[in-house]
């Protein structure tokens, strides 16, 4: 590669590096800043009009600390019913063989085309009436238990190892859970990591369905309540455009911190490297 090949993917990749960050950029600092300038002049705003009062104005209001860890018990029982039932399904749909295991997978890709908003009000139904769980975290969590995208990721991921591993372990007198978790686990990591990530931001940005299920703000998700401030609340304060950035700024910040501590682990494994060859 050239020097000047070089010089202009760094130019390209540096345009979009900033191209992609700047609406961040730019939601924190609106969401810092006393008096709206939402011009691109904004963006370099006068150090005497940076507050912290945005936040507290929130905060005030909506109790951000509960709305956070409302989110963590709804978006970290999703996560656990995730992984748990996407990796044992992808696993059977993979490397079992049963009658029905096609039709199983298609009625999975049948789910993929059917919006959640059309099952909403008869899972409500059920959810509230049928089983009592209305203003119940488990209410809030039963309907993403399973998620049949992540069942066709780690599906997909178990189809790419080497059908060695397991007659070898098979021999050994290995069961199938020792196989899956000893063997199949450990190889498709960065399925794990896809999984977690792309069920995270769902549920955690997830509002209208925790709303029907529970009226009590002590029990609502941030994504609940920060609808709710912005609607109701947020237009009658003295910087809406600031309160509605800080409460997005929330929001978003554990998405993003999220994506860092794992992103290092978005990289295809050596699925062959146990096999000699």
């Amino acid at each position: 590669m050239t020097r000047f090949q070089v010089v202009l993917r760094a130019i390209v990749l540096g345009v979009g590096a900033v191209a992609f960050l700047f609406p961040f950029y730019y939601m924190i600092i609106g969401s810092l800043q006393k008096k709206v300038d939402p011009t691109l002049a904004g963006a370099i705003p006068e150090p005497g009009n940076l507050t912290l009062d945005n936040y507290i104005a929130v905060n005030e209001r909506i109790n951000l600390l509960t709305g956070l860890v409302n989110s963590g018990i709804f978006t970290g029982g999703v996560l656990l019913g995730t992984v748990v039932f996407g990796v044992l399904v992808g696993y059977a749909l993979a490397m079992l063989q049963w009658r029905g295991r096609s039709a199983t997978f298609a009625l999975v890709l049948l789910v993929q085309v059917i919006p959640f908003q059309l099952l909403q009000i008869p899972l409500y139904v059920l959810i509230a009436r049928d089983y009592g769980l209305s203003d119940n975290y488990f209410g809030m969590i039963l309907p993403f238990l399973i998620n049949s995208t992540a069942v066709i990721i780690f599906r997909q991921y178990f189809l790419q190892l080497p059908k060695e591993l397991f007659e070898a372990a098979r021999i050994d007198g290995a069961g199938e859970m020792k196989l899956l978790w000893s063997v199949a686990l450990p190889l498709v990591r960065p399925a794990l990591v896809t999984g977690v990530l792309l069920t995270f931001i769902g549920p955690w940005n997830e509002f209208l369905w925790p709303f029907l299920i529970t009226k009590e703000a002590a029990k609502q998700p941030l994504a609940v309540s920060l609808a709710n401030y912005i609607s109701n609340v947020a237009a009658s304060t003295d910087n809406p455009f600031g309160a509605a950035l800080a409460g997005a700024v929330v929001l978003a910040a554990p998405v993003v911190v999220l994506f860092i501590v794992f992103q290092r682990y978005f990289v295809s494994t050596d699925l062959g490297s146990g096999v000699k060859g």
